[in-house]
Parts: C-alpha cells; structure tokens; sequence
C-alpha cells in the first residue's frame, strides 16, 4: 500500500474564505446571465447579488477592517493577512459590480422593453408624464424630504446604513444670506424606489419611473432661490456587527435593543456612487465617511439594485417568471385524522419546499388545542416577523400548557423581531430563555409531551432549516416527524440543557455541538478510513452551505489519501480543494445556485454498506462545530433513509444544468451535459414531489 502523503502547509492547501464567497456570488451572477433563465427571474438574481453584497460588506469586509484597526493582522489558514484579503477583495469585488451593471443596461433592460416592462429615463419623459412626476413629488416626496445645508451650524448629517441619498451641488445665497455649497438630501425609507406609473400615461402597460428620476426632476424646488448645478445619488454601507458583551450582562434583550438603535450608524466600509458624481464630490463624500479610493464603487445606473426586487412582483407577465408549482403533503399525514396518530405509524420526512411545510404549523396548532398536550418547547432562530408557529405557542401559553421557547437573540438580522416575539411569549406566560451565554442556539427542534394511556409521550419535529414559513417556500430543507424514544430522550435532554444548569448527557442518538459533533463526526470519517485501508470501498458524502474548519477538512484530505471516495455538495464557502495530487484526488466539490437557496445539510458515510444518514442544522464551519449549539440526527427508518439519499443526494451528484465542479486551483467550471441529456435536480424534484 502505498504511503499517505504528508500534510503541506495550510497555505496550500485552504482556499480564503473570503474569496471563495465572492466566488459564490459570481456563480449567482451567472444565473441573471443564463439566456435560459425566466427574465424577471434573472433580474431577481442580480438583485440576490446586491444583497448577497450588502451582507458581505456588512460582515466580513467591516470584519477585515476591524481586524486591520486593532492591528490584528494575522495570516489565516490559507496564509493571507487581513490587508491582503481586502485587497483582493477590492480587486474581485468591482470586477462582479462592474459585469452586474453591464448586464442591467446592455441586456436584461432592453429585453425587458422588448416584453413591455420599461423603465422611463428623465430625459424622455413626454410632457403629460412630468406632470404625472410632478403631481408625485408635491404629493409623495415633498412633506417628508429634508434638505440638510452644509455650513457651521449644520455639520455632514449621520447617513443611514444603505440610504439613498443625493448630494446636491449649489450656487448663491439663501434667505438669511448663507452661502452653501453643498447639501444632503435624504430619499423616504418609506417610500419605493421603482415606482409604477399608470399604463395611460407611461404609454405602456408596465412602464417605471426610478424615485431618484423624480427627485432629480424637482430638486430646485428644496432649494428655492439658488442654482442647483448638480444632484448625484450615493449610498454608504456600514459595519452591522452588534458590541454586546454577553458575558458582561445582565439583561441581554435590554442591551440588544439599545445596541439595535446604533446598527444603522457603524463604522462606513464602502461608498456607492452614480457614475456621474464628479470627483471633487467623491473626495467630500469620502472624506467624510473616513474612506479610501479602493471602497468607492462608481455604477452607471441606480445605486441601489436589491429595491428592483419588487419590479417582477408588480408585473402580470408570467411567461418571464419561473412556472408555478404546488407543494404536497406526504399520503401517511393527508389519510391520518391527526397528527400525532400518523406520526405513531411511522416517522414522517418533508422536503421543502416542494412538500408544504404546512403540517408543521398544523402539528404546533394542533398541540396548543390538544387537551391531552401537557408541554411545548422549540427553539427559535428565525423564525419572521408574521409567524403562525409563534402565534401558536403564544396561544398554548394562554391556554395553561408549559410553554418553554429557547430564542436566539443573536441571530444576526433578526434581532429586532426575536426580541419581539420573546416579549410577547413573556407576556403570554411562556418561559423565554435565551439560550447559553457565547453559544448561539442554532439547532431546529420542536417537541409536544401529550398524555396518553396514562402516561406521557414525547413527539418531536427535527430540521435542517428555520421555522420560517416565508423562506420555507424558498430554501431546500428537511424536516422529520418522529416519537423514537430515544431521540425524543436525546431532544428533551437538549431542550434541559439549554434552560437548566449542569454537566452535558450521553446521548444516544443525536450528535450535538459543542459537545459531541466533531467527535461523532471525526468517528465517521476514521471508520470510512480504516474500512479503506482494509481494502474494502468507502464512501462520504456531505451536502452543506458551507466548509471552512481547518480540522475536518485535514480528516477529509486524509480520507482521500486513504482511498476513500469523498463527494461534496457545497452551496456556498468552501475551503477545501479537491482534485490535488497526493493529498485531495478522491474528493469532488461540486456547488449548486438555482431557482430554491440549497440549505440542506445532509452527512452520507457508507459504514461498509450500512449507509448511515444524518440531517443537521450545522455546517462544517468551526462556530458550528465548536461554538453553537447544534444537532445532527440519525435516519433510522429505511425507506426515509432511501429517500433521502435519492431526493438528497443523487441528483445534485449528477446535475449538469446548475451544478459547478471546482477545480484544484479553487476556481469553478460549470458543468455541460456531454450525452445531450440534461439532468436537473432541483427541476427533477419538482416533478417528482410536487404538482405543476
């Protein structure tokens, strides 16, 4: 046999998480590329990578500007220090922006006249649509605009992380004789930025005037008097990460919502400009947001993509948007009367979103109107705003059951509506914890405890993903149905965990972070090693959003090296590559970017033909393995476990219309189909579990 190569340096082998993000959101680019993409669809997909970036800027960018600040400038696993992330960063980043905008005005706007959706340019607008415009302005946007005067009295005014704003260039004096150069104006968060005109005036049926459009139209009118030379949009991101000190605290919903209020005003890290903003005003805007040329963005076209998001939504044309599907309900819960008795059958698998993700609102429904149900508990990592599961427990709370709710304050975004709900819950007589101090509460758990036959009985629903109705119909995930007794055992000792005190139980069944889930996972791999090097076949197979822990990731190197077969679905981040001579040629990584957000996290060990299949909520990333609290659970039932293999593995393994392959040197091709057959999973599903 030969021998296992020698782990290289880190640099080597770890590709930069950074990167390896903007890479993904290139491949979400190439989807509002793709000819064959539905074309409001596609201009969905360019709105995703403007949020996608958003988000990036928001966290990892403020993150290695941080990092720079505090002169904590260390090389990670892949050898690359903070100053240098950033300028690769910069460099990849314009590339993606600069291609976004190209494809906005050389094809997608121009397709989309074709199709009569247009967006009617200032410069073109027929005299009964500036009245139409002008009638707006007065009506919509004049009460609640205020123009800010630069001048000693009136400092550069706090902007708002990612407002529109104008900066408006002036000549003269105003009525008390001040002489400003320069002023900020402020567009309405609570106003649209594509407003729809009425299709007698536009001319067309779906005609679109941009909010900027208008205010650039009117823009004298704030500044009466004076000569306004030039108004030009920009737009500041800023750093959003949250300082609470949760080990410092007393009350940490209290410091939260006092740490919300200053969100919108962190540390600028990028600066948006329209491609006409001249550069003595660049230099201004720069100054004063504490930023350097390589943070500028200049686009040619709105500032602020992700608000034409809500265009398709205001379109009647469905021949442009992806066909509509029905999700179903499994058979076993459709003929049983309840939901308990069709769970005491058989354990139960749903698969968003082409399944519905109804019978778990019904299951917690049902469990606040059972009599017989004595207890509730679940944990809530985001769960939305509107939500009929919280509506639910508040409801049972009322109705005299125990009521345990484990929320995760943490949940970075949805801060505000989780202090909410947790307020309400309160106020319902539920018991709110928030989980354990340092750990985010990122497992997906939900358990009934009914009466029956004179004793207690425990029913659990276990997830892959959020209970979140909206993004249920959007992300794939998992969801089982079960009353195992020795998983409900393992749930409930999680659950005493979380709201009690004590030393971490033995679980039987569920692997669990931070305490067993490397260990377990670890175990895993090693047993497919060894089977390897006994010379029988071995196998793994992972389907997750992301992989960046430097320790799996060496198990999996190590497992190549052995023999062992390693196929990985990775939607998003990953660190690993594949395909190196000696170290990694076992191992394929393959990503996945279409119609539904790839969620699900899915862990396949081949066990010398045992096929052991686990769901979990953690991604191989070293805060879900070693500083969250997640599950992962077993798949005991056999024909569950073959559906999962066949609904979620197999098709991604063979997908040649959305799939991309990485290479060793960590850049993507996507994937062609060579028989002239295409193979599509995400399509495939639809057919097979849900109604066209």
């Amino acid at each position: 046999m030969n021998a296992i190569a020698p782990v290289t340096t880190p640099s080597d082998l770890f590709l930069n998480r950074e990167l390896s993000l903007l890479a993904f959101n290139r491949r979400v680019l190439a989807q509002a590329e793709d000819a064959s993409v539905p074309l409001l669809e596609r201009l969905k997909f360019l709105c995703i990578v403007s949020s996608n970036l958003d988000e990036f800027f928001e966290v990892r960018v403020s993150w290695l500007k941080e990092s720079i600040r505090l002169h904590a400038n260390v090389a990670g696993p892949d050898g690359l220090s903070a100053n240098q992330q950033l300028q690769l960063v910069a460099q990849q980043t314009h590339d993606i922006v600069e291609r976004q905008y190209r494809l906005l005005r050389e094809t997608l706007i121009p397709q989309l006249a074709d199709h009569g959706v247009h967006f009617l340019r200032r410069t073109s607008w027929s005299d009964e649509q500036r009245a139409w415009v002008r009638e707006f302005f007065f009506r919509e946007l004049a009460p609640i605009l205020t123009p800010i005067g630069l001048d000693p009295s009136h400092p550069f005014p706090r902007v708002l992380n990612k407002s529109l704003n104008f900066a408006v260039e002036l000549e003269g004096k105003d009525a008390f004789g001040r002489e400003s150069r320069i002023a900020i104006v402020q567009a309405p968060r609570v106003l649209p930025r594509v407003i729809k005109m009425p299709a007698a005036i536009a001319g067309v049926e779906h005609g679109f005037v941009f909010l900027s459009s208008i205010l650039h139209a009117h823009v004298d009118e704030l500044f009466r008097g004076m000569h306004v030379v030039g108004c030009y949009q920009f737009r500041v991101t800023r750093d959003t990460d949250l300082s609470v000190d949760e080990e410092d605290l007393k009350d940490l919903r209290t410091a939260l919502q006092g740490e919300l209020m200053h969100r919108q005003f962190g540390m600028a890290v990028r600066l948006e400009v329209s491609d006409g903003c001249p550069q003595h005003v660049i230099d201004f805007l720069l100054e004063q947001f504490e930023l350097e040329r390589t943070d500028l963005y200049r686009v040619d076209g709105p500032v602020n993509l992700v608000r034409l998001m809500h265009v398709p939504d205001k379109v009647d044309l469905p021949e442009l948007k992806y066909a509509p599907f029905f999700a179903t309900t499994p058979a076993a819960l459709v003929k049983a009367p309840d939901m308990f008795s069709a769970i005491r059958k058989g354990d139960v698998l749903l698969h968003h979103p082409f399944q519905s993700f109804t019978p778990v609102i019904e299951f917690l429904q049902e469990a606040a109107a059972d009599p017989a149900v004595v207890a509730l508990k679940m944990t809530v990592y985001r769960t939305g705003t509107d939500s009929a599961l919280m509506e639910a427990l508040i409801a049972a709370a009322r109705a005299g059951k125990e009521v345990t709710v484990v929320v995760e304050l943490m949940a970075r975004f949805d801060e505000e509506a989780n202090i909410n709900w947790a307020a309400r819950l309160e106020d319902a007589g539920a018991h709110v914890v928030y989980g354990v101090v340092g750990y985010k509460t990122h497992a997906k758990m939900l358990m009934a405890v009914r009466r029956e036959d004179g004793g207690l009985r425990r029913y659990v629903h276990l997830g892959t993903g959020n209970y979140h109705q909206r993004t249920a119909k959007l992300y794939t995930d998992f969801g089982l149905f079960t009353c195992n007794e020795e998983i409900c055992a393992d749930v409930n000792d999680v659950f005493v965990q979380l709201t009690g005190l004590g030393h971490a139980s033995q679980l039987k069944r569920l692997w669990q972070s931070p305490f067993s889930m490397f260990e377990q996972l670890e175990r895993a791999i090693r047993n497919e090693i060894n089977v390897a090097r006994a010379g029988r076949h071995a196998a793994i197979t992972a389907k997750m959003n992301s992989l960046l822990e430097p320790k799996v990731i060496n198990l999996l190197y190590e497992a190549s090296q052995a023999g062992v077969k390693v196929q990985l679905i990775i939607r998003g981040v990953c660190a690993l590559k594949p395909g190196i001579p000696g170290v990694s040629e076992n191992i394929q990584v393959r990503s996945l970017v279409g119609r539904f957000l790839e969620h699900t996290r899915i862990f396949y060990f081949l066990n010398d033909h045992a096929e052991d299949v686990y769901l979990s909520s953690a991604d191989w990333m070293t805060r879900n393995v070693f500083r969250r609290i997640e599950i992962a659970f077993p798949i005991l039932d056999p024909k569950i476990k073959k559906r999962v293999i066949r609904e979620g593995l197999r098709p991604y393994l063979v997908d040649n219309v959305q799939a991309w392959e990485m290479n060793a040197d960590g850049v993507y091709r996507r994937k062609t189909s060579r028989s002239g057959i295409p193979r599509f999973a995400q399509q495939y599903l639809m057919e097979e579990l849900a109604k066209g």
